[in-house]
């Protein structure tokens, strides 16, 4: 074949894609699709037979959907996040699909006008997109980042099955009220298809090192009783103040501050703590997850030093010893979660919340993270700060939510009417 008949091929395949994506099938001629690939009509059917013909070509010889699968699959080594890239490749799919909505209109409405094969050929390519989705996934739960009671295959098929829908939807509908926009659809269809491919298993591992404690209804501690809670730990020296520091300047579970190290650990080269004079970071490593999250200087409207001398550091200067651990009991042992407790019911004693209850250890992580809703914070980078996943994290918007209301209620009652 020569070079000319494949750039007559390759322009008549082209210009019938243009067309059918600002047109339709049905209502584009081969008279136009030859007009606009600049040949004669003749020269078409020599190549392609018919419209159906060409249309055949077209659904086999687009490369889209392969490149956004084999893109996906280019991300499971290393694995990174498994959340964003399900949720770019739904992004990506979707920005594909609305580039050609009058194709999409066509095909759905008019595939059963379609030959056999071309039907058959619109089957193989929803099939070769599934299978690279269905490669990165086995990927990932190979590896240990995803735990499900599905096969890779089937969860696959419903994430594109989801996704084809809701272009569907959206391309041949108005006014429907299925979902508030594009990212709203897409989170919530990333949330609901890692939910529901996570057995409950695997769920309560992970609840279990972010810290063991979950809960549907968050209790977060009003401002005057977390400042009466560090000024209680302030007395009783340096180390403590620095503990309750973190618990409400970091959002730190228990089992998060017990495992911070103050220097790296042996044969690492990353450190664990980076302060300089715009931030201070912790670095949190428990079996499985490793991020860094921020140290604030404002608790709750209140200042307590800055990013390079605050509670925290001043604990660290203290030390003479060799430990790596970043807190230490009273003997000079890394501290125990439940010394760590102790502590809390130490600096809390006589304090209750304003359901009339002791504060527990808990709620220290409940009310930065609120905190940092009201400051304003997306939801997105609380959920890169704390590890959890936006589903685990709407108990705390709707806290958030909750508060600022009640604010501008306040902040409206205080007004002259």
């Amino acid at each position: 074949m020569s070079s000319q008949l494949i750039s007559t091929r390759q322009r008549l395949i082209q210009a019938a894609l243009e067309l059918f994506s600002a047109q339709g099938v049905s209502a584009t001629t081969t008279r136009q699709i030859a007009e606009k690939a600049e040949v004669n009509e003749v020269t078409l059917f020599r190549n392609f037979g018919n419209k159906h013909g060409l249309l055949l070509a077209v659904l086999e010889e687009s490369a889209a959907f392969k490149d956004l699968g084999e893109s996906l699959v280019r991300r499971a080594t290393p694995p990174g996040n498994v959340y964003q890239a399900l949720k770019d490749y739904a992004s990506d799919t979707l920005h594909t699909l609305e580039r050609v909505p009058e194709f999409v209109r066509s095909v759905v409405g008019e595939a059963d006008q379609f030959p056999a094969e071309n039907r058959r050929a619109l089957g193989r390519g929803v099939t070769e997109a599934n299978r690279y989705v269905a490669q990165y996934l086995a990927t990932v739960i190979q590896q240990g980042h995803l735990n499900t009671y599905l096969p890779a295959e089937k969860l696959a098929s419903l994430l594109n099955g989801m996704i084809l829908g809701y272009a569907v939807i959206e391309f041949t509908s108005e006014f429907h009220e299925l979902w508030e926009d594009r990212d709203d659809f897409l989170e919530n269809l990333v949330e609901l298809f890692l939910h529901g491919a996570m057995s409950s298993s695997t769920e309560s591992a992970i609840n279990s090192l972010q810290g063991g404690f979950t809960t549907t209804e968050v209790t977060d501690l009003p401002a005057s009783l977390v400042h009466e809670i560090l000024q209680q730990a302030r007395k009783f020296g340096v180390r403590d103040y620095a503990l309750a520091y973190v618990l409400f300047g970091a959002g730190l579970s228990a089992t998060e501050i017990t495992s911070l190290e103050r220097m790296p650990a042996a044969r690492q080269s990353r450190t664990h703590q980076i302060y300089d004079t715009q931030g201070h970071f912790l670095q949190i490593t428990i079996p499985g997850f490793v991020r860094q999250v921020p140290v604030n200087q404002w608790i709750l409207g209140k200042r307590y030093g800055s990013f390079t001398n605050n509670p925290l550091i001043k604990w660290l200067k203290s030390r003479k010893d060799a430990q790596t651990a970043m807190f230490l009991n009273d003997i000079g042992t890394p501290i125990s979660e439940s010394e760590l407790e102790t502590r809390w019911q130490v600096w809390s004693e006589g304090l209750l919340t304003p359901q009339g209850q002791t504060p527990a250890i808990a709620q220290a992580q409940q009310t930065w993270r609120v905190e940092m809703l009201m400051r304003g914070i997306t939801l997105e980078n609380l959920s890169i700060f704390t590890a959890c996943d936006r589903a685990q994290l709407q108990p705390y918007v709707r806290r958030a939510k909750e508060k600022s209301a009640l604010e501008q209620a306040t902040r409206l009652d205080h007004k002259p009417g």
